[in-house]
């Protein structure tokens, strides 16, 4: 997997290549680009999909410490690589957390579409009972580490306090085990994550949100139907407040439709970019 050096370190990320349409898939808290690995191989032939790890605990690098990290720094990462990687007329796609809003609202030059996938938004944070669970783990001196090896016991995963909240089917012991080990293993990572959980401000979503409605682009929110974290009329809500904005609902589906529903979400992706290039609606 190649690497990139931005301001604030060192981030491995996945492109495909291609001359195809670029779309560029943001993943959330306490995992890492391979939850897109279902809807890549579906998406490859056809688009260019770029897909980086970010500095949210499953990272391998950790971020220089003289920078500071937080949702605002990692904004400004996603729009740093959009520019060092010379991606045009991107497609942003991100399930899970909500910073993609975020980017469309302060870096919109090379957004050509933006894609929310059951994600925070408005006051929804911490999400659910997982979110709480992080926001108390980084505030408990020695937290994060009891945490990262509470998940990575399997007879525990499928708990509503982890994975179980993110998915209805088991995510594979040996991705799991990636997305836990770097918290589990190295001190660096863990105060990285501490860094970024604590540096959250309640009010960035409401603000993006407002900043939204100006947004003139193409715009698809899809929201897993049987989601336990983001509620399901907050995808109407963005859907409404986006002036470009539909709404796609998926069935049998938890936060992480990647993992759920892959085909289902690769082909609402092809379909959505098809329909609104050039010469498109």
């Amino acid at each position: 997997m190649p690497e990139i050096e931005l301001t604030a370190g060192t981030v491995a990320y996945e492109d495909t290549g291609g001359p195809g349409p670029v779309l560029v898939l943001l993943h959330g808290l306490v995992h890492d680009a391979s939850v897109w690995r279902k809807v890549v191989t579906e998406l490859a032939p056809d688009h260019r999909v770029v897909a980086p790890t970010l500095p949210y605990g499953s990272h391998r690098t950790p971020m220089d410490p003289d920078v500071p990290l937080s949702p605002d720094s990692v904004v400004d990462l996603i729009a740093e690589l959009l520019d060092r990687l010379d991606l045009t007329d991107v497609t942003l796609v991100e399930s899970d957390c909500g910073r993609a809003q975020t980017v469309a609202v302060r870096h919109p030059e090379r957004i050509a579409r933006l894609v929310l996938i059951s994600c925070e938004a408005f006051d929804n944070y911490p999400p659910g009972t997982p979110g709480k669970m992080i926001d108390l783990a980084c505030r408990v001196p020695g937290g994060i580490l009891l945490m990262a090896r509470v998940l990575g016991l399997k007879p525990l995963r499928r708990l509503p306090v982890g994975l179980g909240a993110l998915t209805r089917r088991p995510v594979p012991d040996a991705i799991a085990d990636a997305w836990l080990r770097p918290l589990r293993t190295d001190p660096a990572i863990r105060h990285d994550f501490r860094r970024y959980c604590l540096a959250v401000r309640k009010d960035e979503l409401l603000r993006a949100a407002e900043g939204l409605r100006t947004f003139d682009r193409p715009a698809l929110v899809v929201w897993a139907v049987d989601d336990l974290m983001m509620p399901r009329e907050h995808g109407r809500r963005l859907a409404e407040l986006l002036p470009r904005g539909r709404l796609v609902e998926i069935e049998d589906s938890r936060t992480l439709v990647a993992e759920d529903q892959p085909e289902r979400l690769a082909k609402e992706l092809r379909a959505f970019v098809a329909e609104t290039s050039a010469g498109g609606s």
